[in-house]
């Protein structure tokens, strides 16, 4: 049988069915606030199409 994967935030206790993939609501919630103050991003791509599909100002 296969180890249960380590919590991402602690890495010291395996995840928990009820707060998978962390091991505890504590985790969960310490990554849930890493989101929400804005430490973790998702990097984007400028959509240039939409710079294209604004009416030009002649």
């Amino acid at each position: 049988m296969a180890k249960a994967p380590l919590c991402p935030v602690c890495r010291k206790h395996p995840a928990e069915p009820d707060y998978r993939p962390f091991c505890s609501r504590r985790c969960a919630d310490v990554d849930l606030q890493g989101w929400l103050s804005g430490r973790y991003a998702i990097p984007a791509a400028d959509d240039e199409s939409a710079v294209r599909d604004t009416p030009s100002e002649d």
